[in-house]
């Protein structure tokens, strides 16, 4: 391909020239305020408090499950603490996303929502960190159970929406 000279327009056959016919071409045509409103009204938002009760439940049938199978109580501590591993972070993430500050703008919004990502973080690590001082006895492939099994809620209590 050839180099244009600089401070020249660039030719109507110039690949890089944005056009509304070249979007017509691809298939791409911007919703009228009646379709983004029936879009938003059937796929509405999932609350992430809705995600989190589902980690409760879910964390508490994994929990019932190890002792039910084990027999051993430190099973279900162990991985009742892995599921609080995801929900207790899961929990301050929800409550500060979902408080006015960040809502204010969008700017405001990305630093909220990163500022609580590291929340996140930071407490599981922590909670990682104090689980051999807090379960006694610690069971840790139980408590990972707990945790992973929590983790992948989190996609199907996103995927699972009122109809």
């Amino acid at each position: 391909m050839s180099e244009r000279p600089s401070g020249k327009r660039p030719d109507r056959r110039d690949v890089w020239v944005d056009d509304e016919s070249e979007a017509a071409d691809v298939g791409f045509a911007p919703l009228t305020r009646e379709q983004a409103a029936a879009l938003r009204e059937k796929n509405p938002p999932v609350s992430p408090w809705r995600v989190v009760a589902v980690q409760i439940v879910i964390g508490l049938a994994v929990a019932a499950l190890g002792v039910a199978i084990t027999g051993e109580a430190a099973i279900g501590w162990s991985a009742l603490y892995g599921a609080a591993v995801v929900v207790v972070p899961g929990a301050l993430m929800a409550r500060g996303m979902t408080s006015q500050l960040s809502s204010m703008s969008p700017g405001g919004g990305a630093v909220s929502f990163m500022l609580w990502e590291f929340v996140k973080i930071g407490v599981s690590v922590a909670m990682l960190m104090l689980a051999s001082r807090i379960v006694q006895p610690l069971s840790w492939p139980a408590l990972l159970v707990g945790l992973v099994v929590c983790l992948k809620v989190y996609w199907v209590a996103l995927l699972w929406r009122r109809r």
